[in-house]
């Protein structure tokens, strides 16, 4: 068993992201360092979890009073009002501070427990496995947590860190495609927006990452990525600027996932997918980019049976309605549109530097799923 080991230290964090085959063994020892005093511990769990890792985690953690919630895995999920029924069930069986909740599923039960640990008393302890390639490299990341809102999504939420986060490469083994794809977009987006050889290893190696014909290559996506993204977590903890580079592509996504009422029609990772080309195409337009990059990066779509067409999902009509979505993306602070282009591999634009009025975009929009 080969893990992979990133130490999270900043002002704010102070954890461990283990990453490996069978790290979820790890779990009762990490718990009796890091959380010492408790008693009682919440398994917040997707009911899609394969059962030999629900039998596995009970033998784990047979030594304490274990509750679990399961509950099936939906943007809907993620509401003030689920997240209050978990909290009052939480207080019901008097749950302290000191006591645990555990996450076990993607990046909507990360999310959403960790929402929930965080209001629990002003903050109960939590970890974080993360059982899809999407939470894995992803949500699971950064302290950030969410529940959405009637007008967009986690536009309710707080910052709140784990006290560790096991990503368990077995855990993958269950996923279907359509689901690694998903993961696999952010991962794409982070060798996008760092400087460094990432990106061409992920081109000759994005085949065997969707297929995970190889655990040596998904450990080193997947600690490549968690390296990237907290590189831009760690010199901006609150998302008030570098971190916001970490949204290349995602206005266009969230405005996608939006207007498809958050259904299972697009996932987040193909609406990321899709906000990615129209970002590097919109870069291309206002000549930020030249097409070259532009084509370096339709080169692994095309040879990956990659979608990143919008007109492939939405009607031609349909399309201005996305930009209002767009116009209500928390990264806004003033009545435009602020996105994230890119200059080159590597080499995106600074937050605030580029920003649209949404008639603009609206009249634009039609030509960036042109290609």
């Amino acid at each position: 068993m080969k893990l992979n080991k990133i130490k999270v230290k900043n002002k704010e964090a102070n954890y461990s992201i283990i990453i490996g085959d069978n790290a979820m063994s790890k779990l009762p020892r990490e718990i009796k360092l890091l959380c010492p005093k408790t008693k009682k511990i919440g398994l917040v769990i997707d009911k899609k979890i394969p059962k030999k890792f629900k039998t596995k985690l009970k033998k784990l953690l047979k030594k304490y009073e274990l509750y679990i919630f399961e509950y099936n895995s939906n943007e809907r999920l993620k509401s003030f009002n689920n997240a209050n029924v978990l909290a009052e069930k939480c207080l019901s069986n008097k749950f302290n501070r000191s006591d645990l909740l555990i996450a076990v599923g993607g990046g909507i039960i990360g999310d959403f427990v960790a929402f929930v640990a965080s209001i629990l008393k002003r903050g109960t302890n939590f970890i974080n496995i993360p059982s899809t390639l999407l939470a894995q490299v992803d949500s699971s990341i950064g302290g950030k947590t969410g529940v959405n809102s009637k007008h967009g999504k986690n536009l309710l939420g707080t910052f709140f860190q784990p006290k560790l986060v096991i990503s368990d490469i077995l855990l993958l083994n269950s996923l279907d495609k359509r689901q690694m794809i998903c993961g696999y977009a952010e991962i794409l987006k982070h060798s996008i927006i760092k400087k460094s050889n990432f990106f061409k290893w992920l081109k000759n190696n994005t085949k065997t990452i969707l297929e995970r014909k190889n655990t040596s290559i998904l450990r080193t996506a997947i600690y490549e990525s968690c390296k990237i993204k907290l590189h831009f977590v760690n010199k901006d903890l609150y998302e008030k600027n570098t971190r916001m580079t970490l949204n290349y592509g995602h206005t266009f996504a969230h405005a996608i996932e939006a207007k498809n009422k958050f259904s299972n029609k697009v996932n987040h990772g193909e609406a990321v997918l899709i906000g990615i080309m129209m970002a590097t195409k919109l870069s291309v337009l206002k000549k930020i980019a030249s097409e070259k990059t532009l084509e370096e990066l339709k080169q692994i779509y095309t040879e990956n049976n990659l979608n990143y067409r919008l007109d492939k999902i939405f009607k031609k009509k349909e399309f201005s309605k996305i930009v209002d979505f767009m116009s209500n993306d928390k990264k806004n602070n003033d009545d435009k549109i602020n996105l994230i282009l890119l200059r080159k591999i590597g080499k995106p634009t600074k937050p605030g530097n580029f920003k649209l009025s949404s008639k603009e975009l609206k009249k634009n929009i039609s030509s960036l799923i042109k290609f």
